[in-house]
């Protein structure tokens, strides 16, 4: 069978849904790539610093310097890292076919005569050569093209955690009030 022919004998309706159903498949695992690394993130946990405090107190004899970090134990990854999503938002079928016929002919046609003579019976013979040639050519080329863009788009809003995050500091020292 040729190439032409097993281009022509796929109906475009099925190619169509054929190219459908492998991209709802490749989504559908895309997407749970995502939700499992969602999850993954939810459950990983570090130690959050979000701020250092350093302190001079020159008023001492030696100055004394302190550092002081606020710490918040145990904040999820996806707090700060939010996973990647992905949707295909272009797919392109292109089917091209190239059918070239050729046809020639040739007929020959070749006549010779004999005579003889003598002084009896005469003899004539005629020889007659016909020869006649048909070429047929077919050649078929045929190619197709498939191409997909895939495109990051934010996680659904529903699947992330809301997270808030509270910051605790340290009370100022009371100001003295003059007597």
């Amino acid at each position: 069978m040729s190439v032409g022919q097993e281009l022509l004998d796929v109906p475009l309706p099925q190619m169509v849904s054929d190219l459908a159903m492998g991209i709802a498949e490749a989504q559908a695992a895309l997407d749970k790539n995502s939700l499992n690394t969602t999850l993954a993130l939810a459950d990983e946990t570090f130690t959050y610093v979000p701020k250092v405090v350093g302190t001079i107190d020159e008023t001492k004899d030696p100055v004394e310097a302190t550092i002081e970090t606020i710490k918040v134990k145990d904040m999820p990854l996806i707090a700060f890292i939010k996973p990647t999503w992905y949707q295909f938002s272009e797919t392109k079928i292109e089917v091209s076919m190239d059918i070239k016929t050729s046809f020639s002919s040739s007929t020959k046609v070749g006549v010779s005569a004999k005579f003889k003579a003598g002084w009896g019976p005469v003899s004539v013979s005629i020889k007659a050569d016909v020869e006649h040639n048909r070429k047929f050519g077919k050649d078929v080329q045929g190619t197709s093209k498939l191409s997909v863009t895939l495109v990051p788009v934010p996680p659904p809003p529903s699947m992330l955690p809301e997270v808030d995050i509270k910051r605790i500091e340290k009370p100022a020292p009371a100001v003295p009030t003059p007597p």
